[in-house]
C-alpha cells in the first residue's frame, strides 16, 4: 500500500497538484488511446449526434506558449487519474488535474529554453513499443483495431507519440530540476514526526519473498531449426514467391512484425551491435542471411542509408528451449535449492549469483515494490496471481521445489518457459505505519515531499518566463497563485 501523500495535512493546492504530477503521471495508453465515443458509435447513434446541441463538443481550456490542453485532454486524465485512486490514493479534483496537466505543458515549454531534450530514437523506440503492445491485444490484426478505436493505425501512432515525447520530456524535466535532490536519515525522521499520529497510514499485511529463476540454455539443434526457416523464407521471398513485409508479419516474433517488420531510421550505436554490422554490409534492397543478436534470429533488409543513420526491416524468430533443455535447467536449479536448504550458500548469494531474473537477482532475489524500493510487499503488488497462491501453501521459512513457470519477456512481451524456486522469508501483519517497520516507504513518501517543495519553488520562478492563458472557466482553480 503507498503513504497516501495527497491527503496529509501539511499540503496546500499547489503541492498537491505537484503530487498528482509525481504520482500519476502521464498514462500514455489512456490519454492517447482513449476511445472517442462519437467516433465509435453507431451509424444511427452518429447520425443524432450530427444535429445542432449548442453544446461545445471540445475547446482549448489553456494555453503554455505553443502547447495547448484541451478540454478532452483534462477529462481523459481525470478519468484516468480517477481509476488509479481506487488503488489507494484520494481521489483528486478536476482543478488538481488541470493544474498538473499545466505544469506538465510548462515543462514543455521551459524544456525548449533550457535546451532539455530526449532523442528521437527513444521516443520511436517506445512510441512503437507501445502501439505494437495495443496491436497485439486484437490479434495483430489492424483492421480490428481501426474498427475498435474509430481511427487508422498511423493516427493512433500518431498520438501515441506525441504523448511519449511529453512524458519523457516531463520525467528528463524532473530530474534535471531534482538532480540534487537527497534524503538523509534525519530528513525521514523529521518527515514522519510531522505527520500527526491519527493520520498515519494503515498498512495491510505484508509478505517477504524471493525467487531464483534459471532460464534454459536453448540447444543448437533448436537454434538450428530456427536458422534454417529464416533461411527457406529468405529464398522464399528472393525468388518471389512471397513478399517481406507479409512474411514479417506471418512470422516475425519482433514488436515491428504487424508492420511488416519495419524499424524505421536508428543511429549507429542504437541497436544490438550484431544487426548494425548486418546492416552496414548490405546494399539498399539486399537480404541478409540469418543473424544472431540476444533478440534471437534475424533476417534483414536495408531499405535505405543516410550517413551513419539506416533503415531497415527484419524478420524476426526466437527458439524455444525444448523438454530436454528445460529438464537440464530444473536439475541445475534443484542442485542448487540442496546447497542453500543444507546451508552451504545463503539464498541471497546463491540469487545474485545465479538467477537469470535481473529484476530481482541485484536484490537477493527478492521482489521489491518499485515506488518505494522495500522488499514487503502487500497482496496488491503481488500481481502475480499463481506466486500469491503458492505462498498461501507455504509457511514461513519454506522454499519451494523447483517450479515450471511463463517467464514474460519484458523486450518482447513473448511468454517463455522457465524454472524457479520461491522463498517466503516473512510475514508482517496489519498495522499502522511506524519508523522502524516502515522506514523504506517513509524515506519514499520523504522524497515525494521535498520532491514536491523543489517542483512548487520552480513552478513559481518558471510562470514569469513562459505565456500563459487560462480559459476563465477555469479561474475558481487559482493555479497561478502562489
Amino acid at each position: 500500500m503507498h503513504l497516501k501523500t495527497m491527503s496529509l495535512p501539511y499540503m496546500n493546492k499547489l503541492t498537491k497538484g505537484l503530487s498528482l504530477l509525481l504520482v500519476f503521471g502521464l498514462s500514455v495508453f489512456q490519454m492517447a488511446l482513449a476511445q472517442d465515443t462519437t467516433e465509435s458509435a453507431k451509424p444511427e447513434e452518429k447520425e443524432k449526434e450530427k444535429k445542432p446541441t449548442g453544446q461545445v463538443l471540445d475547446k482549448i481550456i489553456a494555453k503554455v506558449d505553443n502547447y495547448i490542453i484541451l478540454e478532452s485532454d483534462l477529462q481523459k486524465a481525470y478519468l484516468e487519474a480517477s481509476s488509479q485512486a481506487q488503488q489507494g490514493f484520494e481521489i483528486p479534483s478536476r482543478c488538481q488535474v488541470f493544474e498538473s496537466l499545466l505544469i506538465n505543458k510548462m515543462m514543455m515549454a521551459k524544456s525548449e529554453i533550457d535546451s532539455v531534450i530526449v532523442s528521437e530514437a527513444e521516443v520511436i523506440i517506445q512510441t512503437d513499443q507501445r502501439f505494437n503492445m495495443v496491436l497485439q491485444q486484437f490479434g495483430g490484426d489492424e483492421e480490428t483495431l481501426i474498427e475498435a478505436y474509430g481511427k487508422t493505425g498511423d493516427q493512433l501512432k500518431n498520438e501515441i507519440q506525441d504523448a511519449v515525447k511529453e512524458q519523457l520530456v516531463v520525467q528528463k524535466m524532473q530530474g534535471v530540476i531534482t538532480q540534487d535532490l537527497q534524503v538523509s536519515p534525519n530528513d525521514v525522521r523529521k518527515f514522519y514526526s510531522s505527520i500527526p499520529k491519527d493520520s498515519l497510514p494503515f498498512f495491510s499485511s505484508e509478505v517477504v519473498v524471493g525467487q531464483i529463476v534459471k532460464k534454459p540454455e536453448i540447444s543448437q539443434s533448436e537454434k538450428d531449426k530456427v536458422f534454417n526457416k529464416l533461411a527457406e523464407i529468405k529464398e522464399r521471398i528472393l525468388s518471389g514467391e512471397a513478399d517481406f513485409a507479409e512474411m514479417a508479419k506471418q512470422y516475425s516474433e519482433g514488436p515491428s512484425g504487424p508492420l511488416g517488420g519495419d524499424l524505421g531510421f536508428y543511429k549507429r550505436g542504437e541497436l544490438a551491435p550484431q544487426y548494425e554490422a548486418t546492416a552496414f554490409e548490405l546494399k539498399p534492397g539486399e537480404i541478409s542471411d540469418p543473424v544472431e543478436t540476444v533478440f534471437g534470429f534475424h533476417i534483414i533488409q536495408l531499405l535505405e542509408r543516410r550517413g551513419n543513420t539506416f533503415n531497415t526491416r527484419h524478420i524476426l524468430m526466437m527458439p524455444s528451449p525444448s523438454e530436454e533443455d528445460i529438464l537440464k535447467a530444473e536439475h541445475s536449479l534443484d542442485s542448487l535449492r540442496k546447497e542453500i536448504v543444507d546451508g552451504n550458500i545463503s539464498f541471497a548469494k546463491a540469487a545474485k549469483e545465479n538467477s537469470d531474473d535481473r529484476e530481482t537477482s541485484d536484490a537477493g532475489g527478492f521482489f521489491t515494490d518499485p515506488t518505494t524500493g522495500s522488499n514487503r510487499l502487500t497482496s496488491r503488488t503481488l500481481e502475480d496471481p499463481i506466486l500469491f497462491f503458492t505462498l498461501d501453501s507455504m509457511e514461513i521459512g519454506d522454499i519451494t521445489p523447483v517450479i515450471r513457470f511463463d517467464d514474460v519477456d519484458p523486450r518482447n512481451q513473448k511468454s517463455e518457459p522457465g524454472v524457479r524456486i520461491l522463498y517466503y522469508k516473512a510475514r508482517y501483519p496489519a498495522h499502522r505505519a511506524n519508523i522502524s517497520d516502515d522506514y523504506e516507504k517513509l524515506k519514499a513518501a520523504a522524497r515525494r515531499k521535498k520532491e514536491e517543495d523543489i517542483l512548487a519553488k520552480w513552478f513559481v520562478v518558471a510562470k514569469e518566463e513562459v505565456f500563459i492563458d487560462i480559459d476563465p472557466a477555469y479561474d475558481k482553480c487559482e493555479v497561478l497563485k502562489d
